[in-house]
């Protein structure tokens, strides 16, 4: 009987802490979504993480997209060839990496990148009592730290993905052209023709979101670290885990709202 009691109780205290976490966690979200609304804007902050989160991302985020599209293409054809199907490739090499690998691939890179520099950034500001600081020179660290951020990252993820549309598909093209032998023109023409304007605008709505999601992570993360240095990588590590977990769960949520009827 006491065994049961106390699973119950493990149970109710696990649930508990779920929900304080979770609460905690939308109004840290709601009040940084808030100052990005009212003034004043920290422009040169914003610039310098747009930068961050954007500029110094599409490296990785070009060649992720790129072999992606190139191992679509090659996989598709290994399966449609023994149907006699492989004018479908191009197709569904634009469907794969408009509507999932472009803004899951991306957001998860730049979760990898960006979320953790902004968990042990700001993470190293709350240990050594910078944010502290600001608080006591009158700025609202909220709206220094956090809603600069949360901007960049709904900003500059929808325009990665962009590239990272363009790049997987043309990942795809040449390895349809070049290894596959298909007709350049022709793949071309399919391609085209399989291009939705509504693939392409709900890959950005994710892409929108999952910038939030990664910023947020990042941001909240770093901003409730404690424990020195060792607190530091343990905040970079869960905004990390978080981010990826969330971006693959509303990946999930709104691919079954948009394409599931």
């Amino acid at each position: 009987m006491d065994m049961v009691l106390d699973l119950i109780a493990g149970i109710g205290r696990a649930t508990l802490s779920f929900i304080r976490g979770a609460g905690a966690l939308a109004l840290f979200a709601l009040e940084g979504l808030s100052h990005i609304l009212r003034p004043p804007f920290h422009a040169r902050v914003f610039l310098t993480c747009f930068v961050e989160t954007g500029f110094f991302s599409l490296p990785v985020v070009a060649l992720t997209a790129i072999f992606s599209g190139g191992v679509i293409a090659l996989q598709s054809y290994t399966g449609f060839a023994q149907y006699h199907a492989q004018s479908a490739i191009a197709g569904i090499v634009v469907l794969a990496v408009t509507r999932e690998l472009g803004p899951v691939l991306a957001g998860l890179m730049v979760a990898g990148r960006v979320g953790a520099a902004m968990a042990a950034q700001i993470g190293t500001m709350r240990v050594t009592d910078q944010i502290d600081a600001l608080s006591t020179l009158s700025t609202n660290p909220m709206k220094y730290l956090v809603a600069p951020r949360l901007l960049a990252g709904i900003v500059a993820l929808p325009l990665l993905v962009l590239v990272a549309d363009v790049l997987g598909v043309a990942g795809g093209f040449m390895v349809a052209v070049v290894k596959l032998g298909f007709s350049a023109p022709a793949y071309i023409t399919a391609t085209l023709n399989a291009v939705k304007f509504e693939d392409v605008s709900v890959g950005l709505v994710k892409a929108a979101l999952f910038g939030f999601l990664i910023a947020l992570m990042g941001c909240y993360h770093g901003y409730n670290s404690k424990g020195g240095a060792q607190g530091v990588g343990s905040a970079t590590t869960a905004a990390v885990v978080a981010a990826s977990i969330l971006l693959l769960a509303f990946d999930y949520l709104i691919t079954d709202l948009f394409f599931s009827h």
